[in-house]
Formats: C-alpha cells, structure tokens, sequence
C-alpha cells in the first residue's frame, strides 16, 4: 500500500474472527481520534467480512461514539445480522485496551451493497425526471480558497490530521480563524488527500467528517465530540476534487446536529450526513 489513509485504515482478520487495527496518531483532533477515520477503519473491517458475498461497498453506516480512541492498537469485533442477495448488514464494535480492560469505543451498523449493481439507466433516469437532485454550492476558485494545512503550527499540535488533507477553505466561511465568524453555521469547500489518493466509498466514510466543525462558523471554537454520525453512500466518487459543505439549523441543550453533503469532481453527489455532537465548551 502506498496511500497513508490506507495504511492507517489497515486491519488484519484474526483467527477468532475479529480484527487488528493500529490507530495512526496522525489523524488525531482535540481530544481524540478523527470520527470519520475511525469510521473507515471498522467500515475497512466490514468491507472484508462481506467480500466473499460481493457486498464491497458502504450504502449506510451508523456508529455511536461511546468513548474517546487514542492512538494505538485496537480490535474491531464484527457479526453478519444479515446477508441477502442485493444487501448485507453488519455489526461492528471497535475497542481498545484500557488498563487490561477491552473498552468499547465505537458501536456501529452497517449495510452493504455493490454500488456499481445500484445504478442502472432505468432507475437513474426516473430519478433525474424527479429533478431532486441536490447541486453543489458555488465555490471560489481553488486558487481563492485557504488551504486547511496553512493553519498555525499551535493549531496543527492539536489537530496534525490537517496534514492529512489538501482541503481549500471557502473563504466566506473561513473568517472564523481569524475572529470573524459569519454566524450561519455553514463550512464548505474543496477536498482532497494531501497524497492525492483517489476517494472511494471507503474513504467517503471518513470525507464526511473531514472539515472542521460547524460550530466554528458560529463563533464557537474547539473540540466538538461526536456522539452519533450516520452515513450514507450515494454513488462511487469520480476522480478529482470533491466539494464538501457542512451545515447546522440547530444548537440547543448541549447537542448540535451537523448535515454533511459530497459531491465528486462531475458534481454528482456520492455521500450524505448527520451527526450529533456535543457544543464546544
């Protein structure tokens, strides 16, 4: 493998049926590990666990986050709930060891498919005849846009996953960095992998929790805790940028909820979703 998200993703199948996992410190964010790569992670697991049967590709994946993961070694322990002829459904539990204690650190649901064996001309056309296909928002140029890895190097302790990225900020809302917040709760931009490895459903699983959180835009800095993310794979990603956009409507008792949306590079949108996190302190 020559992609650093692969080898961060990377498990091997254990005799027992479970899984290894080695945790890349790289992906780190505040207080623990990246969301979406963790997602990728136990989504990699599965992913093997259903080849056998042809269902390859993510369509949803639910995951509540129960504790925070480090890096370092971790298990993903999976079991088959269901195995049909177009999908596939799995649950799986990432773990890692806490003073000799096996500690749950994500519990997740997933379902499987071929996307490839999704589409076909006769439904995607009486889809497109609906006209309720959401477009991709107006963007600056990429030379307009601010590069997430220019961050200050006191921001990159903390967060060293922007390394990870090549992802341009659009400006309109990027003046939270610099104390000007435009206060509608929205983060979009153009994505990539700093290595340029293409995106696939795999990596869409960790895409749609790439950007910084929502509430940034708001005038609230820090760390944002996922407690539940759900999501769903549209469509096999096109080589190129990717556009993300991130946004909330809501902020109360704690919780805010985030709405993620991608489009590939043709302006196809391949993945959607929702998460509730804690507000920043």
């Amino acid at each position: 493998m020559t992609f650093e998200f692969d080898r961060g993703i990377a498990v091997t199948a254990r005799a027992d049926g479970a899984f290894d996992a080695d945790l890349d410190g790289g992906w780190v964010v505040g207080g623990g590990v990246n969301g979406g790569y963790l997602l990728a992670v136990i989504g990699n697991a599965v992913r093997q666990v259903l080849e056998p049967a042809g269902h390859v590709d993510p369509f949803s994946v639910s995951a509540h986050y129960l504790t925070a993961s480090v890096p370092g070694p971790a298990t993903v322990e999976t079991r088959v709930v269901r195995q049909g002829g177009r999908f596939s459904t799995v649950a799986a539990t990432l773990s890692q060891d806490v003073d000799g204690v096996a500690t749950p650190r994500i519990s997740a649901l997933a379902t499987y498919g071929d996307l490839d064996r999704a589409h076909d001309a006769t439904t995607d056309a009486a889809a497109e005849a609906l006209h309720l296909a959401l477009p991709p928002p107006d963007l600056p140029p990429r030379e307009e846009c601010l590069r997430s890895s220019d961050a200050p190097e006191e921001v990159k302790k903390i967060a060293p996953l922007l390394d990870r990225f090549g992802t341009l900020l659009d400006p309109a809302c990027a003046m939270w960095a610099v104390g000007r917040p435009s206060r509608r709760g929205v983060i979009q931009g153009w994505f990539k992998l700093a290595d340029d490895r293409p995106l696939d459903p795999i990596a869409l699983l960790m895409v749609v929790d790439a950007l910084p959180p929502t509430t940034f835009d708001l005038g609230m800095p820090g760390w944002a805790p996922t407690l539940e993310l759900t999501a769903h794979v549209r469509a096999k990603p096109a080589a190129g940028w990717a556009v993300v956009r991130h946004a909330t409507r809501t902020v109360a008792g704690g919780l805010f909820e985030e709405d993620c949306d991608v489009w590939d590079s043709t302006g196809r949108l391949v993945a959607q979703s929702r998460q509730l996190a804690l507000q920043p302190r």
